[in-house]
């Protein structure tokens, strides 16, 4: 996905988002995938388009995003232990209602449980929400974007990768460098939460991960697995 369409149209993303980083001052860059660059090369978080249903590793799939169930006069947050240390997302609900609700859903029916940190770039982002861990997998449905937004993409932003307008599915990107700022020239991702300050060690962690070339312009493999072991939903 643009962070969202198919894994692999994620890194196609990634390198035109290099592409145009390079000749607007090193802004992120989209690609054919849907991914964008940060100013050191790398392409924004992208998720592949491409993915079909039958082939996401046995993880859930529905045919259309889930019916509005959560409260927008209520507020959110998202516990998530992974397998470097836990983290708290303040979820947006008031802002983005359709994206906040669709992570509420795939968290409470354990979407989320196992699946990896496919994409990491440390001064840029990491990104997770694949069930088949390249790029290309989602929950087997799009919903629209929600870009109206006072917030901004820095450090602890949480945003939904995509590979294209109106593309999101269940992979979202957590902003772990400054180099997310460049997103602020092209803000083509729901933003729909922030990581609490007390959890931006762990992030810290996941984004130290090792990374290898991937298919990008830039090394954004990981080189071991890191995973989201559950997610928890507390409502106030």
């Amino acid at each position: 996905m643009n962070l969202l369409k198919p894994a692999k149209l994620l890194p196609i993303t990634l390198i035109a988002l290099t592409m145009l980083a390079s000749a607007c001052g090193n802004k992120p860059a989209e690609t054919a995938g849907g991914t964008a660059t940060p100013k050191s090369g790398a392409t924004a978080p992208a998720a592949s388009a491409a993915a079909s249903p039958a082939a996401t590793s046995g993880a859930k799939q529905w045919s259309k995003a889930p019916d509005m169930t959560i409260d927008t006069n209520k507020t959110y947050q998202a516990e998530v232990t992974t397998s470097k240390g836990s983290f708290t997302i303040d979820l947006y609900a008031k802002e983005a209602p359709k994206t906040v609700n669709n992570f509420v859903f795939l968290s409470k029916e354990g979407f989320y449980n196992n699946v990896t940190f496919h994409r990491i770039i440390k001064s840029f982002m990491i990104q997770t929400g694949d069930p088949q861990g390249t790029g290309m997998g989602g929950p087997g449905y799009k919903f629209a974007d929600e870009l109206k937004t006072s917030h901004k993409y820095e450090p602890g932003t949480v945003a939904m990768a995509n590979s294209g307008p109106n593309t999101n599915g269940s992979q979202f990107f957590i902003c772990s460098g400054d180099d997310c700022a460049n997103l602020n020239k092209q803000p083509n991702y729901t933003i729909f939460g922030k990581v609490t300050q007390d959890g931006m060690a762990t992030i810290a962690k996941i984004a130290e991960t090792p990374v290898e070339m991937g298919g990008e312009a830039t090394p954004s493999k990981p080189k071991e697995k890191v995973t989201i072991n559950a997610i928890t939903i507390k409502e106030k």
